[in-house]
């Protein structure tokens, strides 16, 4: 696993302090960064706050299960990289893994071999979404991995709801994305006034091209992509 995950940062989910401690011990020698978290709710926020390009979680915990934890980041994060691992194999559990797009359901115990298998597989499904980039324009294209908007191969920079209302459109770029949808998106909590969001979209607009965001009364918004 050799310089393999040198760029990228994981966050390890286990309620066992030993068998955590083993875990990050031995992925800080080979990743960029590694953050802990000791159950499902602790996991959520330090998501939240450091945005990690993986995540390796047991299923079985206190408070919140891996399982309802990845439901509740992946409704909120879709590039995030999702690992679960369990001591049983419940389709119940194989289902929802599906459903949720997590990259791998291990059965324990986890192994050298198990977890270098799922990473691998993790970097491969990053870097393909690294060529995901979206023409706004001629010069002006949105690359949404990175998150990032690039006029003339210069970022354009975007505040943080600018980025999630944008990301947003992009990964449904092929229909209009509902009020709902975006108030859930970037407004989970204090709700979405017209205020917010017409304040929100007037200031993305000066920063892509003219005509790429359209309103479409009474349902949300679209982007448009650029076609020659």
């Amino acid at each position: 696993m050799k310089n393999m995950l040198k760029n990228f940062t994981i966050l390890y989910v286990e309620d066992d302090e030993m068998v955590r401690a083993s875990a990050v011990e031995y992925l800080s020698r080979e990743a960029k960064e590694v953050l802990e978290a000791k159950d499902g709710k602790d996991a959520i926020k330090v998501w939240r706050e450091h945005k990690p390009d993986i995540i390796i979680s047991d299923i079985s915990m206190p408070r919140l299960n891996g399982i309802d934890m990845a439901s509740y980041i992946r409704s909120h994060d879709k590039d995030v990289q999702i690992i679960i691992a369990t001591a049983h194999s419940d389709t119940e559990y194989l289902l929802r893994a599906v459903e949720l797009q997590l990259v791998k359901y291990i059965i324990k115990p986890i192994t050298k071999e198990k977890l270098i298998v799922a990473l691998e597989r993790s970097i491969e499904l990053i870097n393909d979404k690294s060529k995901f980039s979206l023409a706004l324009s001629k010069n002006t294209k949105y690359n949404a991995f990175e998150k990032v908007i690039y006029e003339d191969d210069k970022e354009v920079k975007l505040t943080k709801n600018e980025t999630l209302f944008l990301d947003l459109l992009a990964h449904h770029h092929t229909r209009v994305v509902k009020y709902e949808e975006i108030e859930s998106a970037i407004w989970p909590y204090d709700g979405m006034s017209q205020d917010a969001i017409r304040s929100l979209v007037r200031g993305l607009r000066k920063k892509v091209p003219h005509n790429s965001i359209e309103n479409v009364s009474g349902s949300g918004y679209k982007l448009h992509i650029y076609s020659k």
